[in-house]
């Protein structure tokens, strides 16, 4: 997400604890927030992905998920 986007969202999340919000400014800090999840949840998984857990006999494997 862009340093700007993140900026707005907290300048939103300042004047919301100010003098409020619009309707329209509450719309968008929510598509904000919502993006802003998203995209920490994908660098997460991707994060995730890549790990890989080394046993004491030395066997070697990627994380499952449960299920």
């Amino acid at each position: 997400m862009e340093k700007e986007k993140i900026e707005r969202i907290n300048e939103l999340a300042r004047k919301r604890k100010t003098v409020g919000l619009t309707e329209a400014e509450q719309a968008e800090q929510d598509s904000l927030r919502k993006e802003y999840i998203a995209g920490f949840r994908s660098n997460l998984q991707e994060l995730l992905d890549s790990v890989v857990v080394q046993n004491p006999d030395g066997t070697r494997h990627k994380l499952q998920k449960k299920t």
